[in-house]
């Protein structure tokens, strides 16, 4: 039974878009421990690179793809939290999908509310050390890049004002077990 199992499973990759303050973080952690997919935070590869060198560039969202893929060839889910601003990053999580055969669902979290949106942003605090956490100024210029579904993909668009409510739209779009 095991072994037929094995043979018909295929993992999903759930990949979570949106910009700095939008609750990404919040609903890729409830969702990994509502599943027990294995967890992949850009930010906290960023963090420790800069640790270690001045310019990180696209490094940390290259690293994550890779353990993603890893994770994925073992038959692991895995969900992706990442901001995902440009074309060039989308792209690249539908290729690694491809690449280990798995069922990919992208979630774009935002917030209707631009005034709650401003509000997290400026309440928020860094939980990562040395984790740099942008203020509203910044997200305001940070190249986001409006989704168009011809070029970047599907997405689930998941309005993370209510975190229950979002944690049910986001477990409603993943595959079924």
């Amino acid at each position: 039974m095991q072994k037929e199992r094995e043979r018909t499973h295929r993992p999903w990759l759930c990949v979570l878009a949106g910009r700095s303050g939008m609750g990404k973080t919040t609903l890729a952690k409830q969702l990994a421990q509502a599943t027990g997919a294995c967890y992949l935070r850009v930010d906290a590869v960023e963090t420790a690179l800069y640790r270690v060198q001045e310019h990180v560039g696209t490094a940390g969202y290259v690293v994550v793809h890779e353990v993603a893929a890893s994770n994925l060839l073992l038959g692991m889910n895995v969900i992706a939290d990442a901001v995902n601003a440009v074309p060039e990053a989308r792209a690249a999580w539908r290729e690694t999908a491809h690449r280990c055969g798995a069922q990919l669902t992208v979630l774009e979290t935002v917030l209707l509310d631009g005034d709650e949106h401003r509000r997290r942003v400026e309440s928020r605090q860094a939980d990562i050390p040395g984790h740099h956490v942008p203020r509203w100024s910044e997200v305001q210029v940070d190249g986001w890049v409006p989704w168009n579904e011809d070029r970047d993909g599907a997405r689930v668009v998941v309005d993370t004002t209510v975190a229950e409510s979002a944690l049910r739209d986001a477990r409603g779009a993943l595959p079924a077990p």
